[in-house]
């Protein structure tokens, strides 16, 4: 079970320490170049290359992204509560736990941990997740809906395009796959790098918050991502790729968010940095539930 463990989680650990350490050097790192390029470039590729190139059902599709609207429904409802509760912002701090870390964390665990068909379908998650974040997370953060930024997102129509090919059972042309495979391929290392340097920008400004919003984010996302998927009954490789996908740290841009709209960025940022250390720390035990 350790081989087994330490085969998924080393490879993620080394890629983020290398990225943290890149940060620490003083050796620039094109932070912009590498989100722009994922965002724009990187991600919908390999969202059309995996979802394309992979015989997987449409109804495992539809069953992870059932799971994963559910989960957020859930999360959204209680950790609104708990914020009233502890008198902080919503505009602030249900972004972050509202979305997990799906992309940076959560497409890499469900490689390693169930290989080519995990990925896939960490990625009809992940999608999710990232509609959700471009559009409702935007909206709380900034009490508007800006249309054009959703419109200007290529990873929705990667999807589109990609469901398409699916609905109709046709597979696209080798030269496309092979192309958005290598270029998508970058994707999942640059986000773990980025997610390295990320780390070691951000600092912890009130602790207590930190600790307190970062276990709302991966308590309740684990808590909801095991009822519900034990209620639809679930294969266990989507139960799996559900659970690893709900139950990760705060998105990073939760804290653009925060920025562009002014709303305790740097509380925020120490969400994102709290709960990623506290991940580390629980991923061992979700791979224990998982596998």
């Amino acid at each position: 079970m350790f081989s087994e463990f330490a085969a998924i989680l080393i490879p993620i650990f080394v890629t983020v320490a290398i990225g943290y350490g890149w940060q620490r050097s003083g050796v620039d790192f094109p932070t912009e170049f590498v989100t722009r390029s994922t965002v724009y470039v990187l991600t919908p590729c390999l969202v059309f290359a995996t979802m394309t190139g992979l015989d997987i059902s449409l109804t495992a599709y539809g069953q992870v992204a059932i799971a994963t609207i559910l989960v957020m429904l859930s999360v959204a409802t209680i950790g609104a509560l708990a914020l009233k509760l502890k008198g902080l912002p919503l505009r602030a701090f249900l972004p972050p736990i509202l979305v997990p870390n799906s992309g940076n964390l959560g497409l890499p665990l469900g490689l390693f941990a169930f290989g080519e068909a995990g990925l896939a379908l960490a990625i009809a998650s992940y999608t999710i997740y990232a509609l959700v974040q471009y559009t409702v997370c935007q909206l709380i953060a900034a009490g508007k809906l800006s249309y054009k930024l959703v419109l200007r997102q290529p990873l929705i129509y990667s999807a589109i395009l990609s469901m398409i090919f699916l609905f109709t059972a046709t597979t696209p042309p080798a030269w496309a796959l092979n192309t958005t495979k290598l270029i998508g391929g970058a994707a999942i290392p640059l986000n773990l790098l980025a997610l390295g340097v990320a780390l070691a920008r951000l600092n912890v400004l009130s602790l207590q918050n930190s600790i307190y919003v970062s276990v709302l984010r991966i308590g309740l996302g684990l808590v909801a991502a095991l009822v519900i998927t034990e209620f639809l009954d679930l294969d266990p490789v989507t139960r799996g790729v559900v659970i690893l996908q709900s139950a990760g740290p705060a998105a990073l841009f939760s804290y653009l968010w925060a920025q562009l709209y002014d709303n305790s960025a740097e509380q925020v940022a120490g969400v994102i940095m709290v709960s990623t250390l506290f991940s580390l720390a629980t991923l061992p035990l979700l791979l224990l539930i998982v596998l």
